[in-house]
């Protein structure tokens, strides 16, 4: 039977999850001081939901967009990764949301150039 989405993971568990070896997500403890499952007896690691969510960011950072440790480090130092409603680790970049506005102006006067244009094929 599948775990549900709120439940913890074993490390084994969470490395499949997230598709990284177990001594991966081991070497990442102590090269990023924001990932700590909790331990219990015996040192065995049991990841939270959130650790899931940040784990694949990280995983996403380094594997997939080829970043560094240290850039990962420094993202998360100058807060460009920040906690999101769920307390999982998401990445941003300065100037998101001003870009964001720009594009969606844009985008408001492309339409409005598209309307015109459609208006005046249907007329011609």
């Amino acid at each position: 039977m599948a775990k549900g989405p709120e439940a913890f993971r074993t490390i084994s568990e969470a490395s499949l999850e997230i598709g990284v070896a177990q001594h991966v997500l081991r070497y990442w403890e102590t090269k990023f001081w924001f990932i700590r499952p909790l331990k219990r007896a015996g040192g065995r690691r049991f990841y939270r939901p959130r650790d899931i969510l940040t784990l694949s960011m990280v995983r996403r950072l380094l594997h997939d967009e080829g970043r560094s440790i240290k850039d990962v480090q420094q993202l998360y130092r100058r807060k460009q990764l920040n906690k999101g409603a769920n307390g999982a680790l998401r990445a941003t970049t300065p100037g998101a949301e001003q870009t964001a506005g720009r594009l969606q102006t844009a985008l408001a006067t492309l339409e409005t150039a598209k309307l015109r244009l459609d208006r005046a094929l249907a007329g011609a």
